[in-house]
């Protein structure tokens, strides 16, 4: 799918005028509501004119989401942990919090705290991992996808390939989910699974549009949203809220975006509401012209209003999507519809007699050796720590996601410059840069 000449030149004209253009937020507005320089770029009233996400659910695999966090307080469902331990929504790690913030926060008091883009829509927290701590994200997506989720934002990445992936994104893609993936910062190729079919991959952009030097790129990419020094809902240290840049906040802000058309579109599939996303979008300044999609920002930086009220033919039911292997059109999956499931590794067809006579002999054999070198191994001590078996959980990788540092009153870790106070961007009448 390529977008009219006539919108992309809309696309970078516009969004240079939004972003420096745009008016200074209520006086009464509190140090953290100052801090969210994207709400002004979305231009949250006119966007909550229309509507805010009523009706959706949006389910967030991740590190867990804070029910108890004042800017959620009732936006937050039960949710599904696999290993047990609750950590849907006990977390020990405040980066679900953050993107379900970002997604659907409320804010509290008088024009306090944290708000997203859809504060109509309801959250359903997943936890990313399984009780021995490995990815357990395919297992996750299949069961939001079984609960009511339309929109699934997975901030998480990593360079290793989980098998049974391809299969619940095709699950999700099948029953006419939309699965949101952020595409990694580390400035290179993007990461899994936003990098599978069926995925819509988002990268990060800074405050004058420009994509963040960290944001990982390739043809997979269809979106980005505002993703540095992103103000966000979660216990950073002794605050309640965090500082931090990367794909996962642009992520959250396209998975919020896809609520609110999902509210004020319901027949559309989802890859007709990525459709909207996307014919809506406005490409950099600096890319006026580029060819789209384009492997940085794809079909340009998201504009939720525009994406809300532009007149757009619903399109084809895979819009700007790529169909991922042997699942039927978006939408079109019944309770006893067949999807992929992950591929075997073994084939047991064509066994004979003889074939489990060998397999038996090698056993037996198998079976020695490994009696010989355990014996051994108990006559001296191990040379060092076992290294942790199986998969390495999404997000285990240095970096990945990006340290968030606290936001509030206390000082930065050390090595982090005084962000105290946060200066607005758009105080003063002076534009950022």
């Amino acid at each position: 799918m390529t977008l009219t000449r006539a919108m992309r030149a809309l696309g970078a004209t516009t969004l240079a005028g939004a972003l420096l253009l745009t008016a200074a937020p209520g006086a009464a507005a509190d140090q953290v509501r100052d801090g969210q320089w994207a709400n002004q770029y979305f231009q949250l009233e006119k966007v909550w004119s229309v509507t805010k996400g009523e009706g959706v659910t949006v389910a967030v695999i991740d590190s867990g989401v804070d029910a108890t966090h004042p800017d959620l307080t009732g936006q937050v469902l039960p949710g599904y942990d696999e290993s047990g331990k609750n950590l849907n929504t006990k977390p020990t790690d405040p980066h679900g919090t953050g993107m379900a913030a970002e997604i659907a926060g409320r804010g509290h008091g008088s024009n306090a705290g944290v708000v997203g883009l859809a504060p109509g829509a309801k959250i359903l927290p997943v936890y990313k991992g399984d009780a021995q701590g490995s990815d357990a994200i395919p297992q996750g997506l299949r069961w939001a996808v079984d609960h009511g989720a339309k929109v699934i934002n997975i901030s998480q990445g990593s360079s290793l390939e989980n098998p049974d992936m391809p299969a619940a994104i095709a699950y999700a893609y099948q029953h006419d989910v939309l699965v949101v993936a952020a595409a990694g910062n580390n400035g290179s190729v993007v990461d899994n699974p936003a990098n599978l079919p069926g995925v819509l991959a988002v990268a990060a952009a800074d405050k004058s549009g420009e994509i963040w030097a960290d944001s990982s790129f390739g043809p997979e990419i269809r979106l980005a949203a505002p993703g540095v020094g992103i103000v966000t809902a979660g216990k950073c240290g002794s605050s309640q809220y965090c500082l931090g840049s990367g794909t996962s906040d642009a992520a959250a802000y396209v998975s919020g975006a896809a609520a609110l058309v999902r509210a004020k579109f319901p027949t559309l599939t989802a890859g007709q509401v990525a459709n909207r996303l996307a014919k809506s979008a406005a490409v950099p300044p600096s890319a006026s012209g580029a060819k789209l999609p384009d492997p940085h920002f794809g079909y340009g930086v998201i504009r939720p209003y525009e994406a809300l009220t532009m007149d757009i033919p619903a399109g084809s039911p895979e819009g700007p999507l790529t169909k991922p292997e042997g699942a039927a059109a978006p939408g079109t999956a019944s309770p006893g519809a067949v999807v992929p499931k992950p591929k075997s590794t073994s084939s047991f067809s064509g066994i004979t007699p003889l074939h489990v006579v060998a397999g038996a002999a090698v056993l037996v054999v198998l079976f020695v050796i490994v009696v010989v070198v355990a014996t051994r191994s108990r006559r001296r001590p191990p040379n060092g720590p076992v290294p942790p078996q199986g998969p390495a959980p999404y997000g285990a990788a240095p970096g990945w996601p990006p340290a968030q540092q606290p936001y509030g009153t206390q000082p930065p870790p050390p090595g982090h410059p005084q962000q105290q106070p946060y200066q607005n961007p758009y105080q003063g009448g002076n534009p950022p840069r």
